[in-house]
């Protein structure tokens, strides 16, 4: 059994942003192989929303921890635990601000890079080796030394809406993590990494 993870924070105040991108990617691929009539469950004890079903005859849990981006690995660490499930079967999809918009890259282990949500399950798992689907969300400012002085704060930039004309990369960028996905599944890790690095 596999766990793909999408990060953000529950509540519609926050539905829409830069920072809930992992659940977009996650409820996308519900959609996709489950149809329009899945049914995501609030399971109490993990502290997330589930929906199983088969990926390339792999059984796959997608997962919205319900707890806050920064405590996101309080829910990881009940489900990991309580299915025995080892961080190579792991799949976190989560917003990069490191990475420019529409970017995606495919990697295992490495630090949180200062992403609240990734250190918490790297905190609370005790180590980094579990495979992340990155989506660049990064803009001309965050990456020119602006976010240094007062002009840019990432805190604030990661809770915004993205721009109307950011909206069809974003879709784009989507599509291309659900695509990332499939390949990990279908063909393994290093394939998606060759393809999408």
């Amino acid at each position: 059994m596999k766990l793909v993870v999408g990060l953000g924070n529950p509540g519609e105040k926050y539905k829409n942003t830069r920072h809930n991108l992992g659940f977009v990617v996650v409820d996308k691929l519900g959609k996709k192989v489950k149809g329009q009539g899945e049914s995501w469950k609030f399971e109490k004890k993990f502290k997330a929303e589930l929906l199983d079903f088969t990926l390339f005859a792999s059984p796959l849990t997608l997962v919205k921890p319900q707890t806050y981006m920064n405590n996101s690995g309080l829910a990881v660490k009940m489900l990991t635990a309580y299915y025995n499930i080892h961080t190579t079967d792991l799949i976190i999809i989560h917003d990069d601000l490191d990475l420019p918009l529409g970017k995606i890259k495919v990697r295992l282990g490495g630090s949180g890079a200062g992403h609240h949500g990734v250190e918490s399950i790297i905190n609370t798992l005790g180590t980094d080796q579990f495979i992340r689907v990155r989506l660049g969300i990064g803009n001309e400012k965050s990456h020119s030394g602006e976010h240094k002085r007062i002009s840019f704060s990432a805190e604030n930039f990661v809770t915004e809406e993205f721009l109307t004309k950011d909206k069809s990369e974003v879709k784009s960028m989507i599509k291309q993590a659900l695509k990332a996905i499939e390949i990990i599944f279908d063909q393994g890790l290093e394939a998606a990494q060759r393809q999408f690095n």
